[in-house]
């Protein structure tokens, strides 16, 4: 990973002698910029993959960062786990996302379309580049497309969670020189395509990666089978049987045969100090010094709590419904009324901890702050973290804030090399569940769940009890207790239901991912959207009385609307070339 920061702070060095040339470039010929036959080598088309790579994270366009920030919780904000927060006339337009009034000139909505299209641009630009260079192997060749239609693949398979019939560009398609070439008309279903791009890549990627942030082949199987389980189900609901086949030999290949074990601790799948782990299939690298936080995760920075040492911006609050899910009966989930009573966020006037102690999943102080609990080692949580608990509540997001060991090293605080972990072991055990389930064995089921089960319930992972100091900020450790009542066991008794083991997995699927922006899409994915959010949005609402009147539109809003930007830039002879979704 040190070559490749190098090797792109190097190319970051020629874009700034570029961009500080005066007028004389009328006249002569500048220096430090790049020509066709410069990037024609072998070091210039993997200065090229390199600036394919900076575009993942989502940063990459002039004027903005969070809009298409990869870990979508922008997006994530129209699930029943995360509010917009900070507070009312805080950018409005995630309110509109939040309250499903997707439009197509809404910014997010926008910038998410140009930035993964601009690294789709970026990887094609890869490929045909590459045919020009002499002075590399064919196997050298052979990585480099590998690598670009692996990030080719991720790009289109973004976009297709977003938008029903976004287009596909391939490096056919593009001409660098030619902007007309990129005008292609969505008017095919591109899953096929995103899935010959993963195909690609696992054909020809090696097993492990001598640097970090390169895929490997698992990592490329691992996103073949996710485009295979994101068909798995048919709009109404129903199981897409031949697309679960697929899938399941994929995953069962990852679980049983790949490098990889599930971490013993949950919570260092969401540490700086543990990056790029045992668990890890793929992460989206981040990297800070001392000196500069350019390629920190800048994308996620306002979604931090309102109080120091961050104080900045309070957005990505989470819903008492996700807060409620927690609670545990038996050790085991509240599959059908989790959400009768809720977690209350008091706490003792004198102790300042939380005064609840009913069981609860341990999973929930890793994923939540919430009043009287430590938080991620910084101090105990209290409602002063929130910029306006009357507005969006007493809970806030935490996974992707880094700790105290690696906080503010670098320009702002909120910046952090916390790596986005968007393919983890986890995610692979579960989606064998989920197809075991619909065509295999319950039982085979009920075992996988049971592994991510146990981990959870690992006492060492458990958030200690902490108790405040005479100062905010100070807190001790009492050795050997636990924050709450943390009460997780395993299935033990069969599964024999079909729509309960369902109902089990997908519940699971939630508490283990809860607030790293899967949520909207798994909903999106299982045909259940709509009954899931006006559900919701009717309990919610209680608490969150700007979501009175708000609903869910079946059929419309499981995807957004393309933006009315690209359809606009998208005319070729007189008439675009994108047709907008007939829902909107």
């Amino acid at each position: 990973m040190k070559k490749i920061i190098s090797t792109l702070l190097g190319i970051l060095g020629v874009i700034a002698l570029v961009l500080s040339c005066n007028n004389d470039f009328l006249d002569r010929q500048p220096q430090g910029q790049f020509s066709e036959a410069d990037v024609a080598t072998l070091d210039g088309v993997n200065g090229l993959l390199l600036g394919a790579y900076t575009m993942l994270p989502g940063g990459g366009l002039e004027g903005q960062t969070w809009h298409n920030d990869i870990h979508n919780w922008v997006f994530n904000l129209a699930s029943d786990d995360a509010l917009k927060g900070t507070d009312a006339g805080d950018q409005p337009e995630q309110s509109f996302i939040e309250a499903y009034d997707f439009q197509s000139f809404n910014v997010h909505v926008r910038d998410k379309w140009r930035g993964l299209y601009k690294g789709v641009a970026a990887t094609n630009n890869v490929i045909n580049t590459l045919e020009k260079v002499e002075d590399a192997t064919e196997e050298q060749k052979q990585q480099i497309v590998a690598e670009a239609r692996f990030l080719r693949g991720l790009f289109h398979f973004e976009a297709r969670k977003m938008w029903r019939m976004p287009t596909y560009i391939s490096d056919e398609d593009f001409e660098l020189n030619d902007l007309e070439s990129t005008k292609v008309p969505n008017d095919r279903e591109i899953w096929p395509l995103i899935e010959a791009d993963f195909e690609a890549a696992a054909a020809v990627l090696p097993e492990t990666q001598s640097e970090v942030g390169r895929p490997t082949s698992w990592a490329a199987k691992a996103f073949l089978a996710k485009a295979k389980m994101y068909q798995g189900w048919n709009s109404d609901g129903s199981a897409n049987t031949t697309k679960l086949q697929e899938a399941k030999p994929i995953l069962e290949d990852i679980l049983n045969n790949g490098p990889f074990s599930l971490e013993e601790k949950y919570q260092d799948n969401f540490l700086v100090a543990t990056r790029n782990n045992s668990e890890s299939i793929f992460e989206v690298q981040y990297a800070i010094s001392s000196a500069t936080g350019d390629a920190a995760n800048r994308g996620i920075g306002l979604a931090h709590p309102y109080t120091d040492p961050w104080g900045c911006c309070g957005f990505y609050q989470v819903s008492q419904n996700l807060v409620n899910a927690f609670k545990t009966e038996g050790g085991l989930p509240m599959l059908e009324t989790f959400d009768a009573e809720d977690v209350p966020a008091t706490v003792d006037p004198v102790t300042t901890l939380s005064t609840y102690d009913g069981p609860l999943d341990p999973r929930l102080d890793h994923s939540v702050g919430r009043p009287g609990i430590l938080y991620k080692g910084f101090k105990i949580y209290q409602t002063d973290f929130v910029r306006d608990l009357t507005y969006a509540g007493p809970f806030f997001s935490m996974k992707h804030v880094a700790e105290p060991e690696a906080f503010g090293q670098g320009g702002w605080g909120n910046l952090s090399a916390n790596n986005y972990r968007i393919m983890r072991l986890d995610m692979i055990i579960l989606w064998l569940a989920e197809v075991e389930v619909e065509i295999g064995d319950l039982e085979v089921a009920r075992g996988l769940v049971n592994q991510i089960r146990a981990r959870a319930a690992n006492p060492e992972g458990f958030v200690p009890l902490a108790t405040q100091g005479e100062e905010r900020n100070d807190f001790t450790i009492v050795d050997g207790e636990a924050a709450a009542n943390y009460e997780i066991s395993e299935y033990e008794s069969p599964w024999t239901d079909k729509d309960m083991a369902r109902r089990a997995v997908r519940f699971e699927t939630r508490l283990e991912f809860s607030m790293e922006g899967h949520r909207f899409f798994d909903l999106q994915r299982w045909g259940i959207a709509a009954e899931v959010l006006n559900q919701y949005i009717q309990s919610e609402s209680e608490h969150r009385t700007y979501l009175e009147g708000r609903s869910f539109q079946e059929g419309k809003n499981e995807f957004f609307p393309i933006p009315i930007e690209a359809i606009d830039r998208s005319v070729k002879d007189g008439q675009p070339t994108l047709t907008q979704d007939p829902a909107y």
